[in-house]
């Protein structure tokens, strides 16, 4: 049932919800939902919570992850994911679109979009994403005052302090830095582009009894765990931020280019999601049922009668 009536809305806040699976005794999955779409196939594969990464919205939008959105637009984004699953939402809040009052505002404004929790980065814009080369790095000390700004700032929201300086500073230099940013009200810490199991490990057994995230990207400079081999190194979250967005993009580009290449749809019908099936993911008949003004609709399978074409 679609989240429009208030029997159907959650009675606690995101910001508790995400805390309490972050309290029970397993790693917390949070796949990556770059839409609403997505967001209600990830809460019907079984998922409990999600994340909603900065490089899938600017990507969705064909733009760089270089911290050129704004925290309307992606308050968009969140408004759109909580409304459609009614999931916690953790977010990427990037550095925070400023300094420590553009935090705050930052805070507010996911939360009341309806995020759970947020995360923050030690990088300076222009940023990078974490798995590139040659990020610059915010001195600690204003990161922390950051931190703190979101801490003073928010509600309930959990903040995640995430650190890109592993890959400069050392392990040594990024426990530090976590460390740091607990003092300062960081509720979990997120170490970004680790590239070695002992790597987890060590960081992990620096931080006795912190909350930890860990970041599982393809394509980046973190070899492929699971969740479980997440757990066993120490973490209580792991994030597959883009996945959503990379799978969906690739079978957009093949269904374009059946498109040119057949001139219709007609050997890609295989592949797609059907009206059917469409309608039953985002609750079409429920909202239908809301107003009795709405006669029900009929779906008729007309394209199913009719079988690709060899070429």
């Amino acid at each position: 049932m679609p989240y429009l009536v208030a029997a159907d809305l959650p009675v606690q806040s995101a910001a508790r919800r995400f805390r309490e699976l972050l309290a029970r005794p397993n790693i917390l999955r949070l796949p990556g939902a770059h839409n609403g779409m997505a967001a209600l196939q990830a809460r019907a594969a079984g998922f409990e919570a999600l994340y909603l990464s900065g490089a899938a919205m600017t990507a969705s939008m064909g733009l760089p992850d270089l911290g050129v959105i704004t925290v309307d637009e992606v308050a968009f984004f969140i408004r759109q994911i909580a409304r459609a699953s009614g999931l916690p939402l953790l977010v990427d809040g990037d550095t925070g679109y400023g300094e420590a009052l553009n935090v705050m505002h930052m805070v507010r404004t996911f939360e009341d979009a309806g995020a759970g929790a947020v995360h923050i980065e030690d990088q300076l814009l222009p940023k990078k994403c974490g798995h590139l080369n040659d990020k610059k790095l915010a001195d600690a000390h204003d990161m922390a005052a950051k931190v703190a700004a979101a801490a003073k700032a928010r509600r309930d929201l959990l903040i995640i302090a995430r650190t890109d300086a592993a890959a400069s500073e050392g392990i040594d230099g990024a426990v530090a830095r976590a460390k740091l940013y607990l003092e300062a009200g960081a509720d979990a810490i997120f170490p970004e582009a680790l590239t070695t199991a002992e790597m987890f490990r060590a960081f992990a057994e620096s931080l006795p009894g912190a909350k930890l995230l860990a970041n599982m990207t393809e394509f980046g400079r973190t070899p492929f765990f699971t969740a479980n081999e997440f757990e066993k190194m120490g973490y209580s979250m792991v994030i597959w931020p883009v996945s959503s967005l990379r799978v969906a993009n690739k079978a957009q580009e093949k269904l374009y280019a059946a498109i040119a290449r057949d001139g219709g749809t007609q050997n890609m019908i295989d592949a797609m999601q059907t009206r059917t099936e469409l309608y039953a993911t985002i609750g079409y008949h429920d909202y239908e049922a809301l107003d009795a003004s709405i006669v029900e609709t009929v779906i008729a399978e007309i394209m199913t009668q009719r079988r690709p074409q060899k070429t």
